[in-house]
């Protein structure tokens, strides 16, 4: 089998694309970043799915974007947007400036140290919020940046970027996931979950999740806090 980096943040989608590496054949080596994100219900999800879903090592790297904030997700005095209110113009204040930089970079750090041309990346450019790190553009550029950056792609190994759901929607990335036994309960969405990992119900991230699961026609598994709607 050969090894894969697979970047883990606990959500569904990250999930999923977990599961379809591993059904592609490969030894899957997750890896999480704890940021300084507003909870850890994500990276104790992360772990979580690592154990049941058969990655081969699990990894978190400690990171503190808090330094620089910027970010709903690494700034507490910037709300975090509810009820679809980051849905209109523009780049919504949950966005993380570098974030998937700085995860892809992190990947490709751990690939070349495990001898790995393969990262599996989770990003989506369909039921997303307006990020201009979740694009396919994006990713093509990381990619050819990777193979003039490493010690590996100089020796002739190429390095490929995978993004196996960038073109679906939540629905079929949810039906993706279903049908290759991703135990979505055990997945954390939420922007603002609680120490248990139930979801708030009122984030974007939370809308766009339920919405997902009653397109896919599937049952939405999530654990709600009781304030919820």
């Amino acid at each position: 089998m050969q090894p894969a980096i697979i970047l883990l943040s606990g959500g569904l989608d990250s999930a999923t694309v977990l599961a379809i590496a591993r059904e592609q054949g490969y030894a899957c080596h997750t890896l999480s970043l704890d940021y300084g994100q507003r909870h850890r219900s994500e990276l104790d999800a992360a772990s979580e799915l690592s154990r049941t879903q058969g990655a081969s090592s699990h990894s978190v790297v400690k990171l503190d974007l808090t330094l620089f904030g910027g970010s709903a997700l690494t700034d507490d005095s910037i709300a975090v947007p509810v009820s679809g209110s980051a849905s209109g113009p523009g780049i919504p204040v949950t966005y993380v400036p570098a974030r998937n930089t700085i995860m892809l970079s992190l990947a490709l750090a751990k690939a070349e140290t495990i001898g790995s041309n393969a990262i599996f990346f989770g990003a989506n450019a369909v039921d997303y919020s307006g990020y201009p790190d979740c694009r396919p553009e994006y990713v093509a550029a990381y990619e050819v940046m990777a193979n003039f950056a490493t010690k590996a792609a100089v020796e002739g190994v190429r390095m490929t970027i995978h993004t196996p759901i960038i073109q679906l929607s939540k629905a079929d990335i949810i039906r993706r996931g279903a049908a290759l036994g991703v135990d979505f309960a055990r997945t954390v969405s939420c922007y603002q979950a609680d120490a248990a990992g139930s979801a708030c119900g009122v984030c974007d991230a939370c809308r766009i999740r339920r919405d997902g699961f009653l397109s896919a026609g599937i049952s939405d598994p999530t654990r709600y806090q009781r304030t919820s709607p």
